[in-house]
């Protein structure tokens, strides 16, 4: 690992990707201390150009030497790359930060959310783990949330459906949108079906079970993170016609009874949450809300009509930022301070 003073060799692989690039720009955003970004791409996308703290950069295709002496690897080009050169990076002595589905539920692989389980990044030796997984975007920001609630009441059961973008499904699902709202109908649905002016309840494919494989990774992930495998999540996902930012109705059954102006107090004191609380003003968040923001946003807080100890509310945020690259460069930053 290089000196804090000379900063850290950086490698993204995916640069070309939506993802990939605002993890350059959240880089260059949060003053991240890069001495040298290697920008790495697929073969198709290599000689492709992404701009870093006004410089452009040629992306190149990943190999065994070009991983030598880099310090710290943000991968998102995908669950077959992240599988390839994931322990290619970490054995030329690289931390792997990964975005992918790959590594997230193998043991001995930490999930990370900085204001969740920052601990998890380092083994029982106090060394950063080789791969740290980043969760799914519906997952981070869920999580978020429910840690001080978790931390403070306990949590019994989470009930949650989401409205999620189309740029989770990266650039394709933006165009995707963008080309049927031109009027065009493709040959494929990207996203199953029509998205403009539709809601599709299916993201990724079914399990045996019924649940979408993207609702499960909210179940297993979850639990994971909050080292509890017994909590009880009910998600319904569902893709809707926006470019950018995640909704996410939360139904919280917590384990002793609350006070809901000292629910907004917990909430509003704990990091990454912003709260935005006011239905006589109509504040409340919203997509547009967390468009290039690293923050998660809470709003609607309101009793169970039912049930007095669960608690509704509505969780918004960017999912290409914190649902992706900015908890990836947050974890790296956690790095930086202990390395």
């Amino acid at each position: 690992m290089s000196s804090a003073e000379s900063g850290y060799r950086v490698a993204v692989l995916g640069a070309t990707g939506l993802v990939g690039r605002t993890m350059i720009q959240v880089l260059e955003e949060r003053h991240f201390p890069v001495s040298e970004l290697i920008p790495l791409a697929s073969p198709r996308s290599r000689g492709q150009i992404v701009t870093f703290q006004g410089r452009e950069f040629s992306t190149e295709v990943p190999s065994a030497e070009i991983f030598k002496g880099v310090d710290i690897a943000l991968f998102s080009a995908g669950a077959s790359a992240s599988r390839e050169w994931a322990p290619v990076a970490a054995a030329a002595g690289a931390v792997v930060i990964d975005n992918s589905s790959a590594f997230r539920m193998d043991e001995g692989i930490p999930l990370v959310v900085p204001e969740v389980n920052p601990e998890a990044i380092f083994g029982k030796d106090g060394k950063a783990e080789k791969i740290i997984a980043n969760p799914n975007c519906s997952t981070i920001q869920m999580v978020v949330v429910l840690k001080p609630l978790f931390d403070r009441y306990g949590l019994r059961r989470i009930v949650v459906s989401t409205y999620q973008s189309v740029t989770g499904k990266g650039k394709a699902g933006r165009d995707a949108l963008e080309s049927e709202l031109s009027g065009l109908v493709p040959d494929e649905f990207t996203h199953f079906h029509q998205i403009a002016f539709n809601a599709v309840p299916q993201i990724d494919s079914f399990t045996d079970n019924g649940y979408t494989k993207e609702e499960m990774k909210m179940v297993n992930e979850t639990r994971k993170i909050m080292g509890d495998q017994k909590l009880s999540v009910s998600p319904t996902t569902v893709r809707i016609p926006v470019y950018g930012g995640h909704g996410e109705s939360l139904n919280v059954e917590l384990e002793s009874d609350f006070d809901i102006d000292d629910v907004s107090k917990l909430l509003a004191g704990s990091p990454g949450i912003v709260l935005q609380d006011d239905p006589s003003a109509r504040l409340y968040p919203m997509p547009l809300t967390s468009y290039e923001k690293d923050e998660v946003f809470v709003g609607r807080l309101r009793p169970d009509y039912w049930n007095p100890r669960t608690l509704n509310m509505w969780v918004v945020a960017d999912n290409l930022r914190k649902g992706a690259a900015t908890n990836a460069v947050q974890i790296a930053e956690v790095l930086v301070g202990k390395l």
